[in-house]
């Protein structure tokens, strides 16, 4: 049965420490670095971009994380995402209209004779 001071991740921190330090840790001192080490590792994302960009003489890296959020919120944190998620419906049903608005004037339907709002009258400005 391998031993935890072969196990990929604490051999890793191991040899970034002198050879006195890496042989004075106890199997239990290692198996609580290794919970340590494991508490730090990321979970599986929807979205995960990472990557290292040089400019000049330097080299920056970047993450992307994207994914459900697992944590639990707290009360400002439930009231902003209430808020964003509400902003968010509402953007949307107003963005959705207007399509469908477009789209009944493209079609040359015309709810009320001799009334407009102008909008399509707009879009087609912009594309002719």
């Amino acid at each position: 049965m391998p031993t935890l001071s072969e196990d990929p991740a604490i051999r890793s921190l191991l040899n970034r420490m002198p050879q006195g330090v890496q042989n004075s840790f106890t199997e239990e001192q290692l198996s609580h670095l290794k919970i340590a080490i494991g508490a730090r590792q990321w979970g599986v994302h929807a979205v995960d971009c990472r990557g290292v960009v040089r400019l000049f003489k330097y080299r920056y890296y970047f993450v992307l994380l994207a994914g459900r959020n697992r944590r639990q919120l707290s009360a400002t944190e439930k009231k902003a995402s209430a808020i964003a998620q509400a902003t968010v419906v509402t953007l949307g049903f107003f963005i959705m209209l207007l399509f469908i608005y477009l789209l009944k004037s493209a079609l040359g339907i015309n709810l009320f004779d001799g009334f407009s709002l102008g909008i399509w009258s707009y879009v087609k400005s912009l594309f002719l």
